[in-house]
């Protein structure tokens, strides 16, 4: 360790006042803030990831702040990752859909080290994120009506038109005769059935 002491001179006199008598740098660290702090939210949960200097990545702890966006961070939320990776999750349900957050971090040597000891650092920069929207019941439900509306008559304008085309074709059809192939008007009822049964199965879908 080291013997820290101040000295001065008052009155032409000087005088050394100890201020630490074994002052030890390891014990007395003051860390940067964690750097690049970056949000990834989904549907289920927010991702913040930040770096820090490799070398020191697996005796560090973290402590996150988040909050609103409009509000102070006298109010804002703390939490801890489980781990001593720069990286911690938010669960979507800890969020308030549409409303825009605002997250800072910063680190210190883990109480858990005992080579070092450091206080809180800086707060980082912040990074802002929100929670992704998840569409309502009733929307999904009015999406799918919708879907049905136009598909059905669209459906049913071309059965009509099939048919049309149909009774048009048989005019002009003639008889067959051995060796003949087949007309293409003869094989079109197997097109259609099959056409319809295609809308049938996909109004099950719509369902």
């Amino acid at each position: 360790g080291y013997r820290v002491s101040l000295q001065g001179n008052f009155f032409g006199r000087n005088h050394t006042y100890i201020t630490f008598p074994e002052y030890n740098p390891r014990r007395h660290i003051k860390l940067d803030p964690p750097l690049n702090i970056q949000s990834n939210v989904t549907a289920s949960k927010c991702q913040i990831r930040w770096s820090v200097p490799w070398y020191l990545v697996e005796i560090l702890q973290y402590e996150l702040q988040y909050k609103e966006y409009s509000m102070s961070w006298e109010i804002a939320l703390n939490k801890t990752p489980p781990s001593s990776l720069p990286q911690i999750e938010i669960e979507a349900t800890e969020l308030r859909s549409g409303i825009a957050y605002i997250a800072r971090v910063r680190c210190k040597v883990s109480e858990n080290e005992d080579s070092y000891h450091s206080q809180w650092s800086e707060w980082s920069q912040t990074t802002v994120f929100q929670r992704a929207g998840v569409p309502k019941l009733s929307e999904k439900i009015l999406t799918t009506r919708t879907m049905q509306f136009l598909f059905i008559p669209l459906s049913f304008g071309t059965l009509l038109y099939l048919f049309w085309s149909c009774k048009l074709s048989s005019r002009y059809c003639c008889f067959l005769t051995s060796g003949q192939k087949a007309s293409p008007a003869l094989t079109f009822p197997h097109q259609l059935l099959s056409f319809s049964h295609s809308i049938i199965c996909t109004m099950g879908i719509l369902r």
